[in-house]
């Protein structure tokens, strides 16, 4: 090969090496935060969330001076916010909620002396509040909750020490049992978000440390399964951190808090991917909203500071950080 072949070649591949490397530098960063309706109660943190249908659900919390107990309904289509009947339990913060047959289901959390396990569903067709079984595990705060496959759970948290243990709520029996064992580390202040009926539960604090690992939970086969930890060396991530919030969306699982940095989940390829940071003040103690076709994450704390914001995440939408 002469010499003039090999300037040739060799700058046509300079050109396809630049050519990809400034493409990739252009592509759009895809996902993007735009803030909605603030919420019409008082700043809060601590409350819990669940979903029935197309609406939102926020109740009780912590305001910074208070224990609370009003009940508040999203509309996420209209963008606003109506006050429903007020929850007739003992005001607390750091309980855990759920949906399931079209009612959501609170209980467990502080009151300000003690931890609580009693537990209540909320019919939003007659906007009533219902006593039912109290919680078959001890007393507790900082716990997870979900619902998959037909049935409630509830587990890890705080009595004392930190926990480990899940329970599952059948409601048409209005029934607690103890169910099949979770292997991984007790912890406090953890994350759940549930994809296409499995759950998916990580991060938290135990002794004062970081919790790694992170699981699947299978309602259909009642099974736990170990996934990648949260700090994998080969694909350079790491999410080690407690009080954040979880929330999926189109079939991906995402975590943020207390920083502002938002991670991806792809249940397929069991990896993480950061995405467009949480583009509100940082927070920890925040609750989210997952539809089928929209995602908010709202309210939470910084320090002694409260906050009443909300915000949706729209993954197909390029970043703007100005909107």
């Amino acid at each position: 090969m002469n010499l003039k072949k090999m300037y040739l070649i060799s700058a046509t591949l300079l050109l396809l090496i630049s050519f990809v490397s400034c493409s990739s530098d252009d592509d759009p960063e895809m996902g993007n935060w735009v803030e909605s309706s603030s919420f019409d109660g008082y700043s809060r943190a601590n409350s819990v969330a669940f979903v029935i249908d197309d609406k939102g659900y926020v109740v009780g919390g912590y305001d910074g001076d208070d224990y609370l107990y009003d009940l508040w309904e999203y509309h996420k289509d209209g963008d606003y916010w109506v006050q429903k009947a007020d929850f007739p339990g003992k005001p607390r913060s750091a309980a855990v909620g759920f949906s399931l047959n079209g009612k959501g289901f609170y209980g467990t959390g502080y009151d300000g002396d003690d931890e609580l396990k009693d537990f209540w569903s909320y019919d939003p067709a007659t906007n009533t509040w219902t006593q039912k079984a109290d919680f078959g595990g001890t007393a507790r705060t900082d716990a997870v909750g979900f619902a998959v496959s037909g049935k409630g759970y509830i587990g890890t948290g705080y009595d004392g020490s930190e926990l480990k243990d899940f329970w599952q709520y059948d409601d048409v029996a209005n029934e607690w049992t103890q169910s099949l064992g979770f292997g991984g580390n007790k912890r406090k202040e953890a994350v759940v978000f549930v994809i296409q009926d499995k759950a998916y539960l990580g991060t938290g604090l135990q002794n004062g440390l970081y919790q790694k690992d992170f699981y699947e939970f299978d309602g259909g086969s009642l099974t736990w399964k170990r996934l990648k930890d949260l700090d994998d060396e080969d694909e350079d991530y790491e999410i080690l951190l407690a009080s954040g919030i979880g929330f999926s969306l189109n079939g991906f699982g995402y975590i943020t808090g207390p920083s502002a940095k938002l991670w991806e989940y792809n249940p397929i390829i069991d990896t993480w991917d950061d995405r467009p940071d949480f583009e509100g003040s940082p927070r920890q103690d925040a609750v989210a909203f997952s539809f089928s076709d929209k995602a908010f994450v709202l309210m939470g704390r910084s320090g002694s500071y409260y906050f009443d914001d909300n915000w949706e995440y729209r993954p197909g939408e390029e970043n703007d950080e100005d909107d």
